[in-house]
């Protein structure tokens, strides 16, 4: 009985060698990759888990910076008409303060600009934030469309590595401790900017 149990033990002592030799070496699918800086990353794919720096994916996404682009000039477009409008009331309060020193109009009729002069200031207020509130609004559809494309893609991405989850990584975030090994943002920005440039064309 006691031979037994001895040999039962040594057989188990080498299986259990064995699956470690063979979880440990050789098995391991690790591949270093290029990123688009051209610096190597090396992205272990044992794992069912991934994760990707959101805040470096969408900077770097090239839809991103169009999309950041187009805004832009819409916002400095829009405050540039914003600000002829402003010189223009300002002008307006200048001359009626002009004409009001000068005694050139009456007291009626400077009641009468007067009320005008602040029914344009309210109207400016209301174009301005009415503005901001637009350009708020773009901004955030903006972010949810480059956010749909990224969530779009991964599942692309996906059907080659068979991830059980991608985590979305980001400064201050939830994950306060990931692997490096298993961040494959430059990875997913290069097929990302890749479709994009396929679209654009």
């Amino acid at each position: 009985m006691k031979k037994l149990s001895l040999w039962l033990n040594i057989v188990l002592i080498i299986a259990v060698g064995g699956i470690y030799f063979l979880h440990f070496s050789g098995n391991n699918t690790s591949k270093v990759e290029v990123n688009e800086d051209g610096a190597e990353v090396e992205i272990n794919r044992d794992y069912a888990i991934a994760y990707v720096n959101i805040d470096t994916l969408i900077r770097n996404y090239d839809l991103f910076i169009d999309k950041s682009d187009e805004l832009t000039q819409k916002r400095n477009e829009s405050e540039a008409e914003l600000q002829i409008q402003s010189k223009k009331f300002e002008n307006e309060v200048r001359d009626f303060q002009d004409k009001v020193n000068k005694g050139l109009i009456t007291r009626t009729k400077a009641q009468m600009l007067q009320q005008e002069l602040a029914q344009k200031e309210q109207q400016l207020y209301a174009t301005r934030d009415n503005l901001a509130m637009q350009l708020s609004e773009e901004e955030q559809v903006m972010y949810r469309q480059v956010l749909n494309e990224v969530m779009s893609y991964l599942e692309e991405y996906n059907v080659e590595y068979n991830y059980k989850y991608i985590f979305s990584n980001s400064f201050g975030g939830q994950l306060l401790f990931t692997d490096k090994s298993l961040n494959v943002t430059s990875d997913v920005l290069i097929g990302l900017n890749v479709k994009y440039e396929k679209i654009k064309e």
